[in-house]
């Protein structure tokens, strides 16, 4: 039995664990998605969307789709996964399922709980029946597959005229104690009129089993909303992750993801924004820095329906040896989007001899009164510029960690929380193998 009718036939299975509320639109939404996915299947590489990057690796292995046991993590085993040198909120799952040991939530600023938890309350299951499922893509598989195992995830639901005072922080463990573990980690995201919120999320593997990761989030910002989202990926090198985000926004809001990718074996990052109002701004900034055998795919689209809108895009990345870079960036604007301003640019370096990248960046423009632009560059490192440090005494691996930071900080410098901004540049200067306080 192949891996698509496994899971297909453990959804039954599934389903009799009771899991998400079976009175709530879930229950229906998961067995339409399930019906979808076993009609879709894996997409492969005959896929447009897929071309440059294929799951046949990873479809070969056996995952378990239920853990067999509830595990428990000690804090002081994963306290360097969080960023524990300010204060936040914390939603903390260990293989799928959520510790209240780890965790801090609240329902005193907003609601940052559990999405289990807040079924079973009449005032938040309403919230959750009028938005789960709404923004996600019901015509794109593993998006499907997760949504018919969404058996948990956070759910955060931001008051109109909130600002939250604490960043939060979801962060997903898996443990190794299954040999092959599949994940199906689902996240709600509702910010109201005026209100402001800050999260990261990040996934982590705690030993060498193969572990897959297919995680769907979906972000909703109202009028005037802003919100701040940052991805931070350096899992290690048995781990995958499949990211899907998608993000609605309304009139004259401010939505950001920024994602920094750089470990695990396979990332693939989808990352959706669709726009229903007037006066929208959308950025989209990420940097990738990988080596070996390490492939990260970076898919964005942004869809302009409305006038006066703006979305700016910058994704920067560093490949070694032999990993591999995909980039397909696109921007679609309406007929109606009259006055759009629609900005894409995607850079790369190549350090390796057999690094490859595949860029792909497109518009798609029926509007005749609107100014969009794009651009791609690749290429290497500038022996000049290397040779100029070098004669001012700076050692060339330094020299080399230097020019690569400068080129992957105009990402770093949009990070608005000063403590991520001191982890991702640490990150950075260890991916690039140098002791320097890489901070600008």
């Amino acid at each position: 039995m192949d891996l698509k009718d496994k899971l297909v036939a453990s959804f039954m299975a599934f389903e009799n664990r009771g899991n998400i509320d079976l009175d709530s639109n879930v229950h229906e939404l998961r067995t339409e998605a399930i019906a979808q996915f076993e009609k879709l299947g894996f997409p492969t590489k005959k896929d447009e969307e897929w071309k440059y990057t294929s799951l046949n690796n990873l479809l070969k292995y056996d995952f378990s789709v239920f853990s067999d046991q509830e595990n428990a993590v000690e804090f002081k085993d994963v306290k360097q996964y969080f960023l524990h040198e300010m204060d936040t909120y914390r939603v903390v799952f260990i293989d799928g399922v959520y510790s209240s040991f780890l965790s801090q939530t609240t329902h005193e600023e907003g609601d940052v709980c559990l999405i289990s938890s807040a079924l079973k309350q009449p005032k938040y299951k309403m919230v959750i029946d009028h938005y789960f499922g709404k923004a996600a893509s019901k015509n794109e598989s593993l998006t499907c597959l997760n949504t018919a195992f969404s058996k948990e995830g956070a759910f955060i639901n931001i008051p109109k005229n909130t600002v939250l005072e604490k960043p939060i922080q979801i962060i997903y463990f898996s443990t190794g104690n299954e040999k092959e573990l599949m994940l199906q980690p689902r996240n709600l995201v509702v910010v109201g009129e005026n209100a402001h919120v800050q999260i990261i999320e990040r996934h982590q593997s705690l030993s060498n089993n193969v572990v897959l990761t297919n995680s769907v989030t979906e972000i909703f910002a109202n009028k005037r909303a802003i919100v701040d989202y940052y991805k931070l990926q350096n899992d290690n090198l048995n781990a995958s992750l499949i990211d899907n985000t998608y993000v609605q926004q309304k009139e004259s809001s401010i939505a950001s993801v920024n994602t920094f990718s750089f470990g695990g074996k396979l990332t693939r990052n989808n990352l959706e924004f669709t726009h229903l109002g007037e006066r929208i701004t959308s950025h989209l900034n990420g940097i990738t820095i990988i080596e070996g055998k390490q492939h990260v795919d970076n898919h964005t689209l942004v869809h302009h329906k409305h006038e006066n809108c703006e979305s700016h895009e910058m994704y920067k990345g560093i490949y070694d040896d032999q990993s591999t870079g995909v980039f397909n960036g696109k921007v679609y604007v309406d007929r109606l989007a009259q006055k759009t301003n629609a900005y894409q640019q995607n850079d790369n370096v190549l350090i390796g001899d057999k690094a490859t990248i595949n860029a792909k960046p497109q518009l798609e423009i029926f509007a005749d009164d609107v100014k969009c632009s794009h651009g791609c560059t690749i290429g290497q490192l500038d022996e000049k510029a290397l040779f100029y440090l070098q004669s001012r005494g700076i050692p060339r691996k330094e020299a080399k960690a230097m020019l690569l930071f400068a080129f992957g900080n105009d990402v770093v410098t949009k990070i608005k929380i000063p403590a991520l901004k001191s982890r991702v540049s640490k990150l950075i200067a260890k991916k690039l193998k140098v002791d320097l306080d890489l901070q600008i």
